[in-house]
C-alpha cells in the first residue's frame, strides 16, 4: 500500500503544508526538520487532519543524520513511497557582496541537502517504486538579481532532478521538481545577507504573493497525481517561463533594469 512521505523541512512552511495535503488523504508521515517545535506541532496538526507519523530531527548538510532517518522510515512504516526534499534556506546580495562562506552555506543545504536526501533514500525507494519530488524556486529559472549564490543552488536542484528523472526511469521511480515564486513563508527567519535593505525587499515579495503554503501543496498534489514533472504552481511564474524560452533576452533585460532600481533602492537606504 502506497502510503508512506517523508519531507525534510516539515516544522513550518510548505514542508508543513505538503504533510497536511497527504496527511488528509490518510498517508503515514516520516517528518523531519532541523526545529523539534515546529515538528512537534506539524506533527499534532497531520493526527488532526487524519494521518499520522513520527518525526526525527535532521539537519540535511549531514548524511549520517540522512541515512539514519532513512533507516528510521524503515523501521517505522516498513519503507517510503514518497520522498519530499524541500528544506531550505534564504539569502540574497549582489555578486560582490557575497561572501566565499555564503556561498557555502547556501549550496550546502539547498543543492546538497536534496542531493544527500535523494541519495540516502534511494534503496528504499527502489524498493517501493516510489516517487522524488524536490523543492527548487522559480530562481532556478528566472536568475533574478542580487541572489547569485540562491540561484545557482536552486538551479542545480532542477538539473538534478532532469538528470534523475532519465536516469530512474528504468527503476519506475517517478521525479517531480516543484518552482514555485515567492510565497508567504518564515524562510526569512533562515535569510543571510550582507544588507538589511536586501532583507526587507525579499520581504516584501514574499508578503505580496497572491497564492499560501497550502494552496501551492494542494497544487503539487494534483500536479503529482498527473505525472508532470515540472511543477510551477504559480500563474505569474508559468507566464514568465513561457516568455523566457520564447525570447529570454527579454527576460534579461527586465531582470537589468530590476538590478538597477535595487541598486538605486539599496544607496537611499544603506542602513
Amino acid at each position: 500500500m502506497q502510503n508512506r512521505m517523508m519531507i525534510t523541512g516539515a516544522g513550518s512552511g510548505l514542508g508543513r503544508e505538503i504533510a497536511l495535503r497527504w496527511a488528509r488523504e490518510g498517508w503515514r508521515l516520516a517528518l523531519s526538520d532541523v526545529s523539534e517545535p515546529g515538528l512537534q506541532e506539524t506533527l499534532r496538526l497531520v493526527r488532526d487532519a487524519g494521518g499520522d507519523g513520527f518525526v526525527q530531527r535532521c539537519d540535511v548538510r549531514d548524511y549520517s543524520q540522512l541515512t539514519a532517518f532513512a533507516q528510521a522510515c524503515e523501521e517505522k512504516l516498513g519503507g517510503i513511497d514518497i520522498i519530499v526534499n524541500n528544506a531550505g534556506v534564504a539569502s540574497g546580495g549582489f555578486f560582490s557582496e557575497l561572501s566565499l562562506e555564503d556561498w557555502d552555506w547556501q549550496i550546502a543545504i539547498n543543492l546538497m541537502g536534496v542531493v544527500k536526501g535523494c541519495k540516502a533514500f534511494l534503496p528504499l525507494l527502489e524498493k517501493s517504486r516510489g516517487k522524488i519530488i524536490n523543492i527548487a524556486s522559480m530562481a532556478a529559472l528566472m536568475q533574478g538579481p542580487a541572489m547569485s549564490n540562491y540561484n545557482v543552488a536552486k538551479a542545480g536542484v532542477v538539473a538534478l532532478s532532469e538528470s534523475l528523472l532519465i536516469e530512474l526511469a528504468q527503476q519506475e521511480i517517478g521525479v517531480h521538481v516543484v518552482c514555485p515564486s515567492f510565497f508567504q513563508t518564515n524562510l526569512l527567519d533562515s535569510f543571510r545577507g550582507p544588507t538589511p535593505a536586501m532583507k526587507a525587499q525579499v520581504g516584501k515579495l514574499l508578503e505580496s504573493s497572491p497564492i499560501s503554503a497550502a494552496e501551492i501543496a494542494d497544487y503539487i498534489y494534483e500536479q503529482v497525481a498527473q505525472g508532470q514533472f515540472m511543477i510551477l504552481p504559480h500563474e505569474q511564474g508559468r507566464m514568465a517561463w513561457a516568455i523566457k524560452q520564447k525570447n529570454p533576452q527579454l527576460l534579461y533585460d527586465e531582470m537589468t533594469v530590476m538590478a538597477d532600481k535595487m541598486r538605486a533602492k539599496a544607496r537611499q537606504n544603506p542602513s
